[in-house]
């Protein structure tokens, strides 16, 4: 029996967030760039560059609570901007993953909305990751944490109170943030200007998107590389769970290249693919570093994938004074399949990931 396909969920570039949102408004949203936002009673990652030592920037936060469970869940990457560290690899790039419990009146409150989408419905379809705030409306489905006004207001006093000594909280990671006062990482550090990320169904968004640009880059990788486009057609048509890399590639990877792109035609503009336990995307033949993940530093238990950064991402990464960027093909994020959490924890775990360099950049461009 074949196996069942996971759902994948695109994320999109959506609208500039405006200013700097707080209380549930602020970690309840997914956003490319800014700072990264803190959940109640956990600290904000503030990682360094294994190579260079400098601080990195927020490239993704995703707000992403699993199915079933009691826990908000954030996931930030973050990324080496600096010229010499653009080959880094892994030491160039960090995941952390922070989580906190949601309030008993909060979870309530979610299981009592007839209308809503409930937070652990995130993994079998939800179709929001922005915010739910009254000031910033979300692009998608609304996430309903309104009714936690007391968390809210809490968390917003407090972030009110430490806005007054932002100098106090450069040490970061030295010193976690208190209990209930999850902040933004001050703006010492490179930002690239923050976008929401909206979010489609794959399998929705394919029947209304024109192919032919896809088609035409396809074309041109074809004439500049000699690769007979018609005849890898006809070779990719085994089942995704049976097909056997070595019986399809033309040239070293092409054919995983080719699957690629193929399989991102219908929208080149995703900027991030997320399917939790599901298959990643590969745009290069993968290494070892696929079949050899190493276990969760905290409870030894195996990791799974989660989420993949696309190469678009990389063109709509913008600063305001300063020359930032980064330079990748597709990063894939793996976490915990347990998703862990020590009770009481205060501090981000950090998770893995795995850098594809990009073939041929300037067909994402």
């Amino acid at each position: 029996m074949a196996a069942v396909r996971k759902p994948v969920l695109l994320g999109l570039r959506d609208v500039a967030v405006q200013g700097r949102p707080k209380g549930p408004g602020a970690w309840t949203a997914s956003k490319l760039g800014g700072v990264p936002d803190a959940l109640p009673a956990v600290s904000v990652p503030t990682p360094v560059c294994g190579r260079c030592g400098q601080l990195l920037a927020l490239v993704v936060q995703v707000y992403c609570p699993l199915e079933g469970s009691p826990f908000h869940r954030l996931l930030h990457v973050f990324a080496c901007v600096h010229p010499s560290c653009g080959s880094g690899g892994a030491r160039s790039w960090k995941v952390f993953r922070s989580q906190c419990l949601q309030m008993r009146e909060e979870t309530q409150d979610a299981q009592k909305q007839e209308n809503g989408l409930a937070a652990e419905d995130w993994c079998e379809g939800a179709d929001d990751w922005g915010s739910d705030s009254e000031e910033i409306p979300s692009p998608q489905i609304p996430l309903d944490f309104e009714n936690d006004s007391k968390s809210a207001k809490d968390v917003d006093c407090m972030a009110r109170l430490q806005d007054l000594n932002l100098h106090d909280t450069i040490l970061g990671a030295a010193h976690p943030t208190p209990p209930g006062q999850g902040l933004a990482l001050p703006t010492l550090g490179p930002q690239f200007l923050p976008y929401y990320i909206c979010v489609v169904d794959e399998d929705d968004y394919r029947d209304f998107v024109n192919l032919d640009h896809a088609h035409s880059l396809l074309r041109e990788y074809q004439q500049r590389e000699g690769i007979d486009v018609e005849q890898l057609i006809s070779q990719s048509l085994y089942s995704d769970g049976d097909e056997k890399y070595e019986k399809t590639i033309v040239k070293t990877g092409d054919m995983v290249f080719y699957k690629f792109m193929k399989r991102i035609a219908a929208c080149q503009e995703q900027i991030l693919r997320y399917s939790w336990s599901g298959e990643p995307l590969f745009l290069t033949y993968p290494s070892s570093e696929v079949s050899e993940l190493p276990a969760c530093s905290h409870c030894g238990s195996q990791r799974t994938f989660e989420f993949q950064l696309m190469p678009a991402l990389v063109s709509v990464l913008k600063s305001t004074n300063l020359d930032l960027s980064v330079e990748f093909g597709t990063i894939l994020i793996y976490t915990c399949e347990e998703s862990c959490w020590p009770q009481n924890h205060q501090t981000p775990l950090e998770e893995f990931c795995i850098i594809q360099e990009d073939p041929d950049e300037l067909l994402f461009k």
